[in-house]
């Protein structure tokens, strides 16, 4: 590693291997033990990347070389401001080329994808019609509420969302502004949507399109040309850059043409009072427009490292590695009666490594109890924040909940509906193996340990 911070590190770009083969890139917390409630410890097996994705070492590494150097950007004479500065700005020209971005393009750097969303929420020209599947993350459906909003149903198809969109912009009002939200891939079962076809048919009815690709970014290349998508909208921590950072990519004109998302310093570019006692304010038209206040710079630095390392490491040699664990993990459930996969477009459907499911006769809560409990795996229960997904895929209203372990629901409770589990360029085959193993286990001998409930969730009684 170079100690200087100037610009992130090279690396060779890597060789084709076999994926069964392949090792996973190096992450922070790979070597962390954990206790189990059952005696002994066990090397914690990660599989909730689509919450939060590790960290990879590279980019730890990156930060940490980077750290005595750290300054404010933009405003400061010393050194320290300057150098920070153009990391900074080289970090947006990161970020531009890992997406692909159009010359003209902004780069936004703000603290996740639902605050990107939320800013272009806030940017939209007046009367403008917003467009989104009930299969969005909250992130994605909840921002619109500002606009006239049309939430359209859970396609079972990608051809069936393209026909469902172009009905509805077909109705819409043909002469006012019209945005299409839409996810990259889904954060409950996976699946790839069908970005570019989507886009198509927006722009044929004169709408834009932005595409929320948080869980589409870490695991695919996004090309902002080649899926001819408006904005782009993605998180650092899930990127393997969990600083708190996000961004905001894309078309500048609405961004240009709204009042700041914050107003405060560095966005502003001239500041006067009037001679009445009131106050002018000339805004700045670059992305900085939207980036008031001390930006994260270690956030923002760490995004570009991360965006380098996956571009180095090779996506065709990443999608391959985590088909092969995608396959694992289907396969190993698919074996287990009581195990269904929650899926909109149907197995033969392109996905990355998330995979949501529900056990007969087990409570989600207590079942992932039971994974982190008593074999070192961390994943996810609940509705992963997509509440109309998760109950369209499951069939059902809000339910109820009983008890740790109880089949049956108690009244006046909440249900958790769902397991997902979740995996990409860090996890290595044995993380896998032990979840596909542990399920088995569970599902035919049932919890080794008593659990109770806790403020709602099932936890080891002691």
């Amino acid at each position: 590693m170079s100690t200087c911070p100037n610009a992130v590190a090279t690396a060779p770009v890597a060789t084709p291997v076999d994926p069964a083969r392949a090792e996973p890139l190096a992450v922070l917390g790979r070597d962390v033990t954990v206790p189990l409630v059952t005696g002994g410890e066990v090397t914690y097996a990660a599989l909730d990347y689509a919450a939060s994705a590790p960290a990879l070492q590279r980019v730890w590494d990156d930060v940490a070389a980077y750290a005595p150097y750290y300054g404010s950007v933009h405003r400061g004479a010393g050194y320290l401001s300057q150098l920070s500065t153009d990391l900074f700005e080289q970090s947006r020209a990161t970020v531009a080329e890992f997406l692909d971005c159009r010359p003209a393009d902004q780069v936004v750097f703000t603290r996740s994808t639902t605050d990107s969303l939320n800013l272009l929420a806030a940017v939209l020209p007046a009367g403008c019609q917003v467009f989104v599947f009930e299969t969005e993350h909250h992130a994605s459906l909840l921002p619109w509420v500002d606009a006239q909003v049309t939430y359209l149903n859970a396609p079972r198809t990608p051809a069936q969302a393209v026909e469902t969109l172009e009905r509805a912009l077909a109705d819409r009002d043909p002469y006012g502004p019209a945005l299409v939200c839409v996810t990259g891939a889904s954060n409950v079962t996976g699946e790839l949507w069908p970005v570019k076809e989507l886009a198509a048919a927006a722009h044929a009815h004169g709408a834009r399109i932005v595409l929320d690709a948080a869980q589409l970014a870490p695991h695919h290349p996004v090309s902002v040309q080649e899926l001819d998508v408006d904005w782009v909208a993605f998180s650092g921590h899930k990127l393997y850059a969990p600083f708190g950072s996000g961004v905001l990519a894309g078309r500048a004109d609405w961004l240009q043409q709204a009042e700041p998302y914050l107003a405060g310093g560095g966005a502003s570019r001239k500041v006067a009072r009037r001679a009445d006692g009131g106050v002018d304010v000339e805004w700045h038209t670059t992305a900085a427009r939207h980036e008031a206040g001390s930006p994260n710079v270690i956030g923002v630095y760490s995004i570009a490292s991360a965006c380098k390392a996956l571009t180095e490491a090779g996506f065709e040699d990443l999608v391959a590695h985590e088909r092969h664990l995608i396959a694992k993990v289907r396969e190993g459930l698919a074996e287990v009666p009581a195990v269904r996969i929650l899926s909109l477009f149907g197995d033969d459907a392109p996905r990355v490594g998330v995979i949501s499911f529900v056990v007969d006769g087990w409570n989600s809560s207590h079942f992932a109890a039971a994974l982190s409990a008593e074999y070192g795996i961390g994943v996810r229960d609940g509705l992963f924040c997509a509440h109309p997904l998760v109950r369209t895929l499951l069939g059902s209203e809000p339910q109820a909940q009983g008890e740790c372990g109880a089949p049956e629901a108690a009244p006046g409770e909440r249900s958790l509906n769902a397991i997902r589990v979740s995996f990409g360029a860090g996890t290595p085959d044995e993380h896998v193996d032990r979840f596909v193993r542990a399920v088995k286990e569970l599902v035919a001998d049932g919890a080794k340990w008593q659990y109770r409930t806790e403020e709602g969730r099932c936890v080891p009684a002691v």
